[in-house]
């Protein structure tokens, strides 16, 4: 059976460049994926991060949905803790009217941030009220259908507008336990694999929720196409993720060593460890792409792939997903 590859991007500001040249190339990139036959184009939410341009993803949505006619495109994804599932809903629903059949509404759990940014977007947060995630999950659930259940405290709260078909819901996580979140609130899951890339870990993910609800789930990884083998790992060689183990066993994936410690200083630790990772990219030519692409499709029967390539240089990163395009003409062939 054949797969289908979406995109995810994240809006990386390049060396020398501004906010609006990275948007731009999103946008830019978004057109090309819808003409070179990418099924979905996600944007991400990140706060505080300069070198990001993506800090609000229902805003960019609607604007690449007005600049594109048949690809799908939504969030990859709304941070939910810092927001009202009242309002995500709302908003979403409207981008659904706006273009019925085209919106996906992606949701993570993470804070997109460090916690200066989450101080500031959860400033007004009642704590006595504060939601777990999986409430927030369930009222969200809710609100895109309209509204809670008669016996819910803000029972009689409707959302509006009412699209003619509601936005595609996708949590995203990386763990059995998000997997089969998803599962019990019926949304289609997409496995981090680009964060969590441990095969057993997957295999777990995708049994959690494929023994409830009979699908298969998203699957992001990092990947990068080039010319050649050397050129493809040449482009991803510096690529890291830091790994900080606070002592009360928390834990939390930043960029660079200096993003540690400035979270650290943030919540005022100094007692942690720093563990640096090589995260999993699938690089080398296109047809070595596919031939993982194919492998991980046999192995666990994932049906669409969510490529991000952790590249900032647009000329590159925009030629890697023209390589790939190749993958998607070969595997519908």
């Amino acid at each position: 059976m054949p797969y289908s590859l979406s995109i995810l991007d994240k809006s990386p500001v390049a060396e020398g460049a501004t906010a609006h040249d990275a948007l731009q190339f999103t946008i830019h990139l978004a057109q090309r994926a819808e003409a070179l036959g990418y099924r979905r184009f996600w944007v991400a939410e990140h706060h505080g991060a300069p070198i990001l341009a993506s800090s609000a993803p229902e805003v960019l949505v609607s604007h690449l949905l007005a600049r594109t006619s048949r690809i799908r495109v939504g969030s990859g994804g709304v941070m939910l803790q810092h927001y009202s599932p009242y309002k995500v809903a709302e908003a979403f629903r409207l981008l659904a009217s706006l273009a019925p059949g085209r919106v996906d509404l992606g949701v993570g759990k993470a804070p997109g941030g460090l916690p200066s940014s989450t101080r500031a977007l959860q400033r007004y947060h009642d704590k006595a009220l504060k939601q777990s995630f999986d409430e927030q999950l369930a009222d969200l659930d809710a609100f895109l259908d309209g509204g809670v259940g008669d016996d819910h405290p803000l029972a009689g709260a409707r959302t509006y507008p009412a699209p003619p078909e509601s936005p595609q819901r996708v949590l995203l996580g990386g763990s059995p336990e998000s997997a089969a979140l998803a599962a019990r609130h019926d949304w289609e899951y997409c496995y981090a694999g680009h964060f969590n890339g441990d095969e057993t870990n997957i295999e777990q993910s995708i049994h959690a929720y494929r023994s409830v609800t009979g699908r298969t789930p998203l699957l992001a990884l990092y990947a990068v196409a080039a010319e050649s083998r050397e050129t493809a790992q040449r482009h991803v060689a510096g690529l890291r993720i830091f790994k900080v183990k606070l002592s009360n066993g928390q834990s939390v994936n930043l960029p660079s060593p200096e993003a540690a410690a400035e979270y650290a200083r943030q919540i005022g630790v100094s007692d942690y460890t720093l563990q640096e990772l090589h995260p999993h990219v699938i690089a080398g030519t296109a047809d070595d792409v596919q031939r993982d692409l194919d492998a991980l499709h046999e192995r666990f029967g994932i049906e669409e792939f969510v490529i991000d390539a952790p590249v900032s240089d647009y000329a590159t990163r925009l030629a890697s997903f023209e390589a790939l395009a190749e993958v998607v003409q070969a595997v519908r062939a």
